[in-house]
């Protein structure tokens, strides 16, 4: 599997929404998530002959040269797109490296000397991966990643299907052995119709004992730091209220009785 993009390196600021600030002690991490009830299990895959045609109508579709091929034992590679939407840091290798084009390997173990640090990825970060019809769920967050060189558990991952209803955006949980280039097949190239998205795997609580001591080092002084900027913002915006108010009573005149 192969993964094209690229990536905005740095530290991303939470969202302005005070709400959400905390959103590592939260139960839910996205409001605006709605939960389809479990699909029924997947009914029989179509035959050979009827990929052939099923991919030959995709490809008449794909306006940007995306296209599927077939290969003569039934399987088949193509291209889909990731939405990475984190709200929690993510642990990484100080040499992170995110080149256009990257191959897929088996996650080696860290070296002893190798430093981590812990930062937020861009909210709005998407790549783009070429995948086979066998490539399943499991093996896609695992090469998103280790594209990014992301030393957190796989576990802590997963990935979602994008779906629209009745102009609602619903969002449910892949199977670690679904495979998303055949969902991408079945509901054709149209991404309004079907997306792919990577987010935290929503089990109820955040489990603490699932980080390392160094993680949540990590993590306290990124909330410490966002608390600092977040004081500062109210202080601001309430300095310019204040100020608003002194103006208007100086420029205000009492009419006598």
């Amino acid at each position: 599997m192969t993964v094209s993009g690229s990536m905005s390196s740095g530290y991303c600021s939470l969202e302005e929404d005070i709400e959400d600030y905390f959103f590592t002690a939260r139960e839910n991490l996205s409001r605006k998530i709605v939960k389809v009830p479990d699909e029924p299990k997947e009914e029989k895959r179509p035959s050979i002959q009827e990929l052939r045609q099923k991919i030959e109508t995709f490809n008449m579709m794909v306006q940007n040269g995306l296209i599927m091929k077939m290969a003569e034992d039934g399987t088949y590679t193509g291209f889909i797109k990731v939405h990475l939407k984190l709200k929690r840091p993510v642990t990484v290798s100080d040499t992170l490296d995110s080149p256009s084009i990257i191959t897929i390997k088996p996650m080696s173990s860290r070296s002893p000397a190798e430093k981590i640090t812990s930062f937020y990825l861009p909210l709005d970060a998407v790549k783009q991966l070429h995948i086979s019809s066998l490539t399943t769920a499991s093996e896609v967050i695992r090469g998103l990643l280790q594209t990014f060189q992301v030393m957190d558990d796989p576990l802590k991952f997963a990935l979602f299907k994008q779906m629209q209803r009745d102009g609602q955006a619903l969002f449910q949980k892949l199977a670690l052995t679904e495979h998303p280039l055949y969902l991408r097949l079945i509901a054709g190239p149209d991404t309004e119709k079907l997306s792919f998205i990577l987010k935290e795997n929503e089990t109820g609580d955040v489990q603490w004992e699932a980080f390392t001591v160094p993680e949540l080092h990590n993590f306290l002084m990124i909330l410490d730091k966002e608390e600092k900027e977040k004081v500062q913002q109210v202080h601001k915006k309430y300095d310019a209220f204040r100020q608003h108010l002194q103006e208007a009573l100086t420029n205000s005149t009492v009419k006598p009785l």
